[in-house]
């Protein structure tokens, strides 16, 4: 099982990492005309409403209004359980104790209003050896890896 630790994740973005194409446009906007391949979903919106535009989707920005509002994990989690497999970026008040936990919900983008100290999100990343559950990020729980 081993003790190997990971620096920060290459496949980890920030919003100036790289330029988006084009701009997310909001929920009703993309509904509304659907040619656009970012979207973008404010707290409380429903992301089952995107269900059936996933593959013309390059980009699903969900914003985090508070760091306390958990909203966007189960918009995630509906997301990657059904089947998004492009950009999903956490927008908003993004602290850096909680990318951790928006990776395994599977979010691979991040543009939080503050910056993120990656010395801290480093280590952040690396304070847990195994996981107990699985999620949206395929990690094999350690009860899988000690008992097949």
């Amino acid at each position: 099982m081993g003790d190997a630790r990971i620096a920060v994740p290459a496949d980890l973005r920030f919003r100036d990492d790289e330029p988006a194409d084009a701009p997310a446009v909001t929920l009703d906007a993309f509904l509304d005309q659907a040619n656009s391949s970012a979207v973008r979903l404010e707290a409380g919106e429903d992301a089952r409403r995107l269900l059936p535009h996933l593959e013309h989707i390059a980009l699903i920005e969900i914003d985090f209004p508070r760091f306390r509002d958990g909203r966007g994990y189960s918009s995630a989690q509906i997301l990657r359980e059904a089947g998004y497999e492009g950009e999903l970026r956490a927008t908003g008040d993004v602290l850096v104790d909680q990318i951790d936990h928006m990776r395994r919900c599977g979010f691979d983008g991040f543009a939080p209003d503050k910056p993120i100290d990656l010395a801290v999100l480093e280590a952040s990343l690396n304070r847990y050896d195994y996981r107990y559950q699985t999620a949206a990020d395929h990690t094999v729980p350690v009860w899988k890896l000690r008992h097949g």
